[in-house]
């Protein structure tokens, strides 16, 4: 069978269940309690926040555990926009994930901002000259995806941020699909803000990660005890802590920054070729199909795709009938009868964006892979076609 839908979630890695096991049994101590046993959580969380650190080139200081993408958004849009006194205006772009397209919209609700929803081109890069002219005095807060979980494109992130700061804005990105094939970081990227997920990663779900500049305000969503620097109260997840930060280091708690990025760019360098093959295959086999999204600016392991005239959610049972397991956009929407606001916001119709079908691995699937999937694919266009 080929799993290839690793953009929804990720099997927990070996490495990072190892890790976590001795959390989840004989130390279970609460962080906070003063003793030996609190005393021996505290450390390891401790330690968890300093790798993560290492590899965002962050202080531990600025690393904050969540629960989740969505939960980090949340807090990261709501927070540092509340806590803002500057002004009441926040920009986001059209195909950001719900997270944070939610977060805008409940601040426009109950909180009196406005917010402008920047358009994207066909290939879904925001342009910064869009961005640059959207941006006013009273701009508290940009949000923009790193990368998108349905179509792969990647954006400018750091010049966007740039254009935020120009006005005295911060700049918050959503790094959940690009962490783990992309360079990410507070310096790296330029912002103030982002947020990732660990189970893409191969963490457990119900890991994350905020990371947050020092001095950048955020108002906390959830109050109590304090914990996280008051940014997050709630007894500590050390084991969920743990395994973020296993998962986040690729090569192990105890592995470099530096291991990391040779690490990911390998991965990269190798799904990226796969990728461009499994575009190419499925473009030529497949009649009337095309890609969505940027083909120079895409996440390695993404392929996504429309099949005019098909309803993609019946590609994907015949998928599966051959072994392949994908999906047609963001698990996070499963369900929904609407047609894709990413997709639709590319300047496709309804009819065409039901038609999508997003394929995402990681560098396991090989080159010899590719004509089983592409045939795959082929097939299972060819059969819904079949049936009218």
């Amino acid at each position: 069978m080929f799993y290839l839908d690793r953009a929804a979630t990720t099997p927990v890695r070996r490495e990072v269940l190892e890790a976590m096991w001795p959390w989840l049994t004989g130390g279970f101590g609460n962080p906070s309690s003063t003793h030996g046993i609190g005393d021996q959580a505290a450390r390891g969380l401790a330690a968890a926040r300093a790798s993560v650190a290492d590899v965002l080139g962050c202080r531990p200081a600025e690393v904050v555990f969540t629960a989740g993408g969505t939960e980090g958004a949340n807090t990261a849009v709501k927070g540092i926009a509340l806590a803002t006194p500057r002004g009441r205006h926040v920009v986001t772009s059209a195909i950001e994930h719900e997270a944070v397209l939610a977060s805008c919209e409940y601040l426009e609700r109950f909180h009196d901002f406005t917010v402008t929803v920047l358009p994207v081109d066909a290939s879904g890069r925001v342009d910064p000259a869009v961005l640059a002219a959207a941006l006013r005095p009273d701009t508290t807060l940009v949000s923009i995806a790193h990368a998108d979980n349905e179509i792969g494109t990647v954006q400018d992130i750091p010049a966007l941020a740039a254009l935020a700061h120009g006005v005295g804005a911060r700049f918050h990105t959503d790094a959940v699909q690009s962490a783990p094939w992309l360079p990410i970081g507070l310096d790296v990227l330029g912002v103030d803000a982002l947020s990732f997920s660990g189970h893409k990663l191969g963490a457990p779900k119900g890991t994350g990660v905020l990371a947050i500049r020092a001095g950048v305000p955020m108002e906390p969503l959830v109050h109590g005890g304090g914990q996280e620097r008051g940014r997050r109260s709630g007894t500590e997840d050390v084991a969920g802590a743990v395994a973020v930060a296993t998962a986040l280091s690729v090569g192990g708690a105890s592995a470099s920054a530096a291991t990391r990025a040779s690490s990911v760019f390998a991965s990269s360098v190798l799904a990226s070729s796969v990728r461009d093959a499994v575009l190419d295959g499925v473009v030529a086999r497949v009649p009337g199909a095309f890609v969505t999204g940027s083909r120079e600016h895409r996440l390695p392991g993404h392929a996504s795709f429309c099949f005019p005239g098909v309803n993609g959610e019946t590609v994907l049972l015949e998928l599966e009938q051959r072994d392949v397991v994908s999906s047609s956009g963001s698990a996070c929407a499963a369900g929904s009868t609407e047609a894709s606001h990413v997709l639709t916001a590319l300047g496709l119709s309804d009819e065409v964006a039901r038609s999508a079908v997003r394929l995402t691995f990681d560098a396991s699937l090989s080159e010899a892979d590719v004509p089983v999937v592409v045939g795959s694919v082929a097939a299972a266009v060819a059969a819904v076609r079949a049936l009218g």
